[in-house]
């Protein structure tokens, strides 16, 4: 048996349980109502017929009870045929007793027909065996027991229950065909249920499990696009923004909800919105563009970024997709080292030229103390003198300014209190600075000491004031302030070049001009100014720049168009005590001993040996290195000391002292050059005991000076 076959009989054995209760109490209800016809046609029988009736009516409720017990297609069969016999039997005997084949009770019969074969779902087979019995039972008893005397009625109601059995069984043909036909149709949609309901169950499982890989893919990459190291902005095509990460605000300083739905040009700087739509465009036509840019962060500082982007499209809708990198302290370090590569080449150049100018000064201020010297000149001649003497020595604090970024000018290094410098250096401004700015100091307490050269920071000073005072035209203020910075490694504000430790830190604020951020890389070059033609000369911040980085110091500057300037400066906290030079008022200028003086200037020369032979030297005299190391060769046990110039031809003046020295080590020499580089670069030189230095341009008694302490071995400084 299929599982088809097995689920209709189920169902069938179902209807037939439940029809079957119906029958019964349908009968009993019919036994009982019809009793009453019983007294008004029957009255002498109504007693027996009525406990005839009580007594079926039991039967039935017991066949109605064993019917609830169980549920099975035979046990149901067998407990319908039992009560088809009572009802049955029961009309039967009524029927025998009251006017017999011709009594109107045969419809009694009729009724357990229409009963039996309306409500009952019997199969065909067990239908036929039932219509068979009720007729049976109907027609053997009166034949038996009955004299039939009117056999036209009789014949008729066979006639009829005939028909009966015919119609009612031709109706439970189509009515047991539909049933089992629509229980199969059930079992089949059942089964299609079934199926339905496992698929349904499976999409659940399914849909669920691609809800959960969804949600955890969106998760995904929700998590790295919030938690990325770089912003990430998306666009629509009118560069609206869309979304943004966590790192793109904090890098911009906005809020999320005030970035969605801005336009980007809010986060532009003004130079970069140009070109903007044309990138965006680009974009949009499929091209992938990385390029660099600057933004303003909320607070208006500028920001460096590193854009890579593309457009990505999102259901039908075409965005931008702009991952920003913040490369602001990385063009800073850039930027400081094209800046000190620069400063380094000029510094080369201009050492260079500053050779010639103090060779050339070297003469002048020589030549002008032999013409002091040997001439009778009038008070007229004098002044003049004492101009060209002037006008020289500015000349060459100028060249000293220009050799101020170059590495290896020569300062005075001492211990110093960066306060007591500022309020030095304030005392000399009270004229330069004039009425109309105000200048304020706030200078910290118990600063701990720096090392450097006290006239060159105050030159420093002055240079940033008074730059600061011709930023204000029409007056202002300037703040100078002083305050200890212990600065480690990301320590906000400080450039990143600047090396951890401890320094000592002075601002000088005002309140003018402002200067514009495309010039803010360009002020440290010499000759650089914005200035008017004729007031200025560009060597004051290249000279202040030169001069920090001789100190180990930095100098940063923040400054906005129309806000002011801050210039920032960084000095190291000294970590010595040194003794500066002794005095030189009391050294004397004549001497007797032999000096051999060797320059490839001529003039240099000449003017030299004129100057030590009036002093009492004997000079032994020599434009060409060559020459002088043969004349060294030839009459050293009669030199006590050579003055020698460095940048020479054929043999350079470092080549010179060293084959000096492998002659006589013990001979003391002094080099002297218009550009210290030229020493310090070579190894040895300036650590060799006897070994002196100076620095061109310089004057008679400068030169007198030198030798006297050299020969008298007085330490050189």
């Amino acid at each position: 048996m299929t599982d088809k076959e097995r689920y209709v009989q189920e169902e069938m054995s179902k209807h037939l349980q439940f029809w079957i209760g119906m029958f019964a109490i349908l009968a009993v209800a019919l036994f009982i109502f019809i009793g009453l016809a019983d007294y008004f046609v029957t009255p002498e029988n109504f007693r027996r017929f009525l406990l005839l009736r009580s007594g079926v009516s039991v039967c039935l409720g017991i066949m109605f009870y064993l019917n609830t017990l169980k549920r099975n297609l035979y046990y149901q069969h067998v407990i319908i045929t039992i009560i088809i016999i009572l009802c049955t039997l029961t009309v039967e005997y009524m029927v025998l007793h009251f006017g017999g084949h011709a009594s109107s009770y045969y419809a009694g019969i009729l009724l357990t027909i229409v009963g039996a074969f309306g409500f009952i779902a019997f199969n065909i087979s067990f239908s036929i065996v039932v219509a068979v019995l009720i007729y049976a039972l109907y027609n053997v008893p009166i034949l038996m027991l009955d004299t039939i005397t009117d056999l036209p009625t009789y014949i008729a109601n066979n006639i009829f229950m005939l028909s009966m059995f015919a119609i009612s069984l031709t109706l439970r043909v189509l009515s047991q065909k539909n049933m089992v036909r629509s229980l199969e149709l059930q079992y089949d949609l059942a089964q299609e249920k079934q199926k339905l309901e496992l698929y349904s169950n499976q999409l659940e499982v399914v849909v669920k499990e691609r809800t959960q890989e969804l949600q955890k893919s969106e998760q995904w990459h929700r998590s790295l696009f919030e938690n990325a190291t770089d912003g990430i902005i998306v666009l629509n095509q009118q560069g609206i923004i869309v979304d943004a990460n966590e790192k793109a605000c904090q890098m911009h300083g906005f809020d999320k909800n005030i970035l969605v739905g801005t336009h980007i040009a809010l986060l532009e700087a003004d130079h970069a919105r140009n070109i903007s739509d044309e990138r965006r465009k680009k974009i949009l036509e499929g091209n992938t563009l990385v390029y660099e840019t600057s933004h303003h962060r909320k607070d208006g500082t500028p920001l460096r970024l590193e854009i890579s982007t593309k457009s990505i499209k999102i259901g039908d809708e075409l965005l931008i997709q702009s991952f920003y990198r913040d490369i602001t302290e990385k063009k800073q370090l850039q930027d400081h080292l094209q800046q000190s590569q620069k400063m380094e080449s000029i510094g080369v150049l201009a050492g260079g030229i500053a050779h010639d100018f103090n060779n050339m000064l070297t003469a002048v201020l020589i030549h002008t103390s032999v013409v002091r010297r040997h001439a009778d000149l009038k008070p007229k001649a004098l002044n003049s003198l004492q101009i060209i003497e002037d006008i020289s020595k500015s000349t060459g604090n100028m060249i000293s300014n220009l050799l101020g970024f170059a590495r290896g000018s020569t300062f005075t290094i001492q211990q110093l209190h960066l306060n007591a410098v500022i309020q030095d250096t304030i005392k000399m401004l009270d004229r330069i600075i004039g009425k109309g700015i105000d200048l304020k100091l706030s200078l910290a307490k118990r600063l701990p000491t720096i090392q450097g050269d006290a006239n060159q920071l105050k030159q420093v000073i002055m240079n940033l004031i008074v730059n600061a005072k011709d930023a204000m035209p029409n007056g202002g203020s300037i703040v100078i302030e002083t305050k200890y910075r212990k600065i480690q490694e990301g320590t906000p504000d400080v450039p990143p070049y600047i090396l951890p430790g401890s320094y000592v830190q002075m601002s000088i604020t005002d309140t003018g001009n402002g200067i514009p951020e495309e010039l803010q890389q360009k002020i440290y070059e010499p000759f650089f100014t914005t200035k008017d033609r004729g007031k200025g000369t560009g060597l004051g911040l290249s000279m202040v720049y030169g001069t920090l980085k001789e100190h180990h110091g930095h100098i940063t500057v923040q400054s906005k168009v129309g806000a002011g300037s801050t210039f920032m400066i960084y000095l190291p906290v000294s970590r010595e005590v040194l003794i500066s030079a002794p005095d030189e008022v009391n050294i004397p200028l004549n001497g007797n001993e032999t000096i051999l003086f060797v320059d490839d200037e001529a003039h240099i020369v000449d003017a030299a040996e004129d100057t030590l032979s009036d002093h009492g030297y004997k000079v032994i005299a020599s434009s060409d290195p060559v020459e002088a190391l043969d004349l060294f060769t030839r009459q050293r046990d009669a030199i006590s000391l050579v003055v020698t110039d460095i940048v020479m031809p054929q043999l350079d003046g470092i080549e010179l002292i060293r084959k000096i020295r492998s002659i006589d080590p013990e001979m003391k020499i002094i080099a002297i050059s218009g550009y210290t580089k030229n020493v310090e670069d070579k190894q040895g030189v300036e650590n060799n005991e006897g070994v002196g230095f100076l620095q061109k341009p310089f004057e008679a008694r400068d030169l007198l000076v030198a030798i006297r302490r050299s020969l008298d071995s007085v330490p050189m400084q």
